[in-house]
């Protein structure tokens, strides 16, 4: 014959949920993790920011070509390629072209300005002879 226990269920004072110990280990770890992924976000996002600047520079470079081969002169402006940086790249860099028509042979330098959370970043620079600056940042 089985026996049948019945639970009273006195004696038992259980309540389910966290300690306010448990709460601020868990809050504490959350932000040590946080403090280590956030720079390294950050740089991801600029690098991202800087590859995209480094290929419109590219593509200026070769609108440069083809204007030369039209003209005898390299532009002097964006303006005078008929091009205008994109929203992305225009929000963070100011660009400049800077043409030595006079030389022989004939030059010129481009240049972006970091403006805004990509001056960290620095400055780039790419010239008519493929020299790119800051070395690092290519």
């Amino acid at each position: 014959m089985d026996k049948l226990y019945i639970d009273s269920g006195i004696g038992r004072n259980r309540q389910s949920g966290f300690t306010l110990v448990e709460i601020m280990i868990v809050v504490a770890i959350v932000a040590i993790l946080a403090s280590i992924a956030l720079p390294a976000y950050t740089e991801h996002v600029r690098k991202g920011h800087r590859a995209a600047a480094q290929s419109e520079m590219m593509d200026i470079v070769n609108r440069q070509q083809q204007f030369f081969l039209a003209n005898r002169a390299y532009a002097e402006s964006l303006d005078e390629l008929g091009y205008a940086l994109p929203e992305e790249v225009d929000a963070r860099y100011g660009a400049s072209i800077v043409a030595d028509n006079d030389a022989t042979p004939p030059n010129f330098t481009i240049t972006f300005t970091a403006e805004g959370a990509q001056v960290d970043d620095g400055d780039l620079s790419l010239d008519s002879e493929g020299v790119k600056t800051p070395e690092e940042k290519w």
